[in-house]
């Protein structure tokens, strides 16, 4: 039987592949940048911060990889597709699509506005839908298949701290969406897949503590030190946490994955 395995390395390698990650100047975005860039995949950052995503692609082609940074507002349909046009135009075919791109502004429900929760909505889950729609239609065009890889959260599952009502639907949304769109994608070998992360440590995670509403008589040090008490590994996670997962999701190490979605988060949810 082992003479019929393939080779660990021909599992694992995106040699001839070519990847977007949205939100990927920074963070969970730029830790799975480089494990796919690692992996041999030439690699889109695409961002709405033009400095910062061209500011990540430099330090990839500088590592010695194939990157480059192309701007994007996920929630604007029309900026999706000159993402799409753009990133075709340079590689010839999207065969990853990492939909990254999200925010998480904390804000409880009893002072958020109706645009407060719609812009979560329209970044977190109407730019996965458009992101996903637009790729997919290029990818059925090619006929070669493809990966599509939504990173939702940990709060897809369980909420994690009052303020997030409106990032908590938006991350159920994707995954529900995750689930039926792997329904829909199968017969043309797209595979559809999603990580959620537990508490991982990025400067965009440091900015919402930062200007987070808490409930009267609550402290955002002992927040923390409450939900890292809670972690059964006892630390929060790094961007490359998320980047192994979704190089292993990128790749034929997980061949026969659709649908699904790997919790990456500690063993926090266990508690």
């Amino acid at each position: 039987m082992k003479q019929d395995l393939r080779p660990i390395d021909d599992l694992i390698t995106l040699t001839g592949k070519s990847a977007v990650v949205t939100g990927g100047a920074m963070g969970i975005g730029l830790g799975i940048a480089y494990r796919l860039a690692e992996a041999g995949a030439r690699v889109a950052v695409a961002d709405i911060e033009e400095e910062a995503a061209a500011s990540a692609a430099n330090q990839l082609v500088a590592d010695g990889f194939e990157a480059m940074p192309v701007t994007v507002d996920v929630s604007d349909e029309t900026s999706v597709r000159q993402m799409v046009d753009t990133v075709i135009d340079a590689y010839d075919a999207i065969d990853i699509l990492v939909n990254n791109a999200g925010i998480y502004p904390n804000i409880l429900v009893m002072n958020m506005t109706a645009d407060d929760f719609r812009r979560v909505l329209d970044i977190n889950l109407n730019g996965v839908f458009l992101c996903t729609k637009l790729v997919a239609e290029r990818m059925i065009e090619r006929g070669q298949g493809g990966r599509i890889i939504n990173i939702t959260s940990i709060d897809a599952l369980h909420p994690s701290s009052a303020g997030l009502a409106h990032y908590d639907a938006s991350k159920h949304g994707e995954w529900g969406f995750t689930k039926n769109v792997a329904l829909e994608l199968a017969p043309h070998r797209i595979w559809v897949n999603a990580i959620a992360p537990g508490g991982i440590v990025t400067p965009g995670v440091r900015h919402a503590q930062e200007g987070a509403q808490l409930p009267k008589g609550v402290d955002m040090a002992e927040l923390i030190e409450r939900f890292t008490a809670r972690i059964p590994m006892g630390r929060f996670g790094e961007p490359d946490d998320i980047g192994r997962a979704a190089l292993f999701l990128a790749s034929d190490l997980s061949s026969y994955m659709t649908g699904t979605q790997i919790v990456v988060d500690g063993g926090v949810l266990l508690s």
